[in-house]
């Protein structure tokens, strides 16, 4: 990098560190740290949505997708859509009227603190590996980019983000995210109108020959539906329970939308997410496309396409513009991590002990507990932005079947929830060894879930009933 790219990063990681700091005179209690008092504007929200589940992944992997194929995967993004307007419909609503910081406090109402805590613990070992792997994600980058280790990398962004994290809360944190969002679409955009100018063939007719190719083709409707994950019905389907499980049951996106003021702003800035990250996922795929053109179809290591596209071929200052954005915002994954598990670990396991300051050492244990995971994480066959997805699939269908049941108006022995618990997430590694599409995990974890629950809640029924029976 020239030193005109490194001063733009420093600045811009610079001023992100200080605007966290200043926010820190707004935290004066838990629900100022937790929900920023539930002022956030829902279109902040929203923005900060799409900057947490996306932005290093979406940066890293998914341009490469295009460049190594075609834009099936704009399929996944079609059932997110479908996803949130589930859970704004059937989720959000309980989470208002409980008026709670955790969504797991909900779960206490009606199946007592012992499922609540369950639920608490499935969610924080969900986001500590699967945020492990985005950490290695963004430490990826930074590699490409600075040359550094690893190690390095981990350690620098870790301690970076921690610093506006403790400080701001997570007022800061979606403030950031938001303008991250709207720094590393435009980042996007600017690579596409780079290539479209710089390229000697016409990128018009590149496009049309790629859609004849096949190329740009988004619906997919080959292979198993069971065994292919991008086929259509398989990625639509898959993509609207992940993103019902994901933002319905996954506490670090139902943080946002529990800061807005009212219901009806928490819903625009649910269903918002949905649309803005299908519009994002247009533009990297077609950003791979095209770059697959300027690159003349050259290989490139895996998840290392765009990275090394703005590296190589931007020109300085562009360059560190777009760097500092993808910087930016890969903290910004990390900083919302951070903050939703010390929220979760707070108000699920220690209420009673619920002051800023414990919360922020809270805060600062989780820092250090997901800069270790991510160093023992190493990168695997598969794109990172699949593995992410893929650990997640292992719990979200537990989380999101302990909130469909606590809809049935029911009493449910807690033997009964425990074992779906455990048979719902142990069918998810049944489903891997046997080769089924991860796409499926979701349903068929919830369908094993709820179906487990019923048949052990008869039984236990039949038991007591011959124990009274006996009795009388």
């Amino acid at each position: 990098m020239s030193f005109i790219d490194t001063l733009i990063i420093i600045i811009f990681l610079t001023a992100t560190v200080i605007f966290g700091l200043m926010q820190r005179k707004y935290n004066r209690s838990t629900d100022d740290y937790f929900l920023a008092d539930r002022k956030l504007p829902w279109w902040m929200s929203m923005f900060s949505i799409v900057a947490t589940e996306t932005s290093v992944l979406t940066f890293i992997s998914v341009p490469g997708l295009a460049y190594r194929g075609d834009w099936s995967f704009l399929q996944l993004a079609m059932g997110y859509i479908l996803g949130r307007i589930l859970v704004a419909r059937f989720l959000l609503p309980g989470y208002y009227r409980s008026g709670v910081t955790s969504i797991y406090e909900t779960l206490n109402e009606k199946f007592g603190l012992v499922i609540q805590r369950s639920a608490s613990l499935l969610f924080l070992i969900t986001r500590v590996l699967a945020d492990g792997v985005r950490f290695l994600a963004t430490a990826a980058i930074v590699q490409v980019i600075t040359g550094w280790s690893i190690t390095a990398s981990v350690l620098v962004i870790g301690v970076v983000t921690l610093i506006y994290t403790f400080s701001g809360g997570i007022r800061a944190v979606v403030w950031i995210d938001s303008f991250q969002f709207i720094l590393y679409l435009s980042g996007a955009i600017i690579s596409i109108l780079f290539i479209v100018m710089t390229v000697d063939k016409s990128s018009i007719s590149f496009l049309s020959n790629a859609l004849d190719t096949g190329r740009l083709n988004i619906f997919r409707f080959d292979g198993n539906i069971f065994f292919t994950p991008l086929n259509f019905f398989s990625a639509f389907i898959g993509g609207a329970l992940l993103s019902f499980g994901s933002h319905g049951a996954d506490y670090l996106m139902v943080q946002r939308v529990l800061g807005c003021k009212n219901l009806s702003h928490a819903k625009k800035a649910m269903v918002g997410s949905g649309i803005f990250v299908f519009i994002q996922f247009t533009l990297f795929l077609l950003a791979g496309t095209l770059l697959f053109h300027f690159m003349d179809g050259a290989v490139l290591e895996k998840d290392r396409e765009f990275s090394t596209f703005i590296v190589n071929y931007l020109p300085v200052g562009l360059r560190g513009i777009l760097l500092a954005g993808v910087l930016s915002a890969a903290m910004s994954t990390l900083s919302s991590s951070m903050n939703a598990l010390a929220s979760s670990t707070v108000m699920d396991w220690f209420k009673s002990r619920a002051t800023l300051k414990f919360s922020k050492i809270v805060s600062l244990f989780w820092a250090g507990v997901l800069m270790t995971v991510a160093l023992l994480f190493d990168e695997s066959n598969d794109q990172v932005v699949v593995v992410g997805l893929k650990i997640a699939s292992f719990t979200y269908g537990a989380l999101l079947s302990l909130f469909i049941l606590e809809k049935l108006p029911w009493i449910i022995h807690r033997v009964a929830i425990f074992t779906g618990l455990f048979g719902s997430i142990a069918v998810v590694f049944l489903l891997q060894h046997v080769g089924i599409a991860w796409t499926w995990y979701i349903a068929i974890s919830v369908l094993t879930n709820l179906t487990v629950v019923i048949f052990i809640q008869k039984i236990i029924k039949c038991f007591i009933k011959n124990d009274l029976s006996r009795t009388n």
